[in-house]
């Protein structure tokens, strides 16, 4: 499982975070939430078969 959380957390960091300035944390926060929404449900991922998360 750590091998997910890392994959995930570096494609936040790439995608979003890195991209973006924050005004402050709690904008950082809503962006991380907005991310894993968009990770979990609309992002294809390659090692799923070009599927999202919750159609696996």
């Amino acid at each position: 499982m750590g091998c997910y959380i890392e994959r995930f957390w570096r494609s936040a960091k790439c995608e979003r975070i890195y991209l973006n300035e924050y005004g402050s944390i709690r904008a950082l926060i809503e962006d991380v939430d907005d991310y894993i929404e968009f990770y979990n449900h609309q992002r294809f991922h390659e090692t799923l078969d070009y599927k999202k998360p919750m159609n696996v």
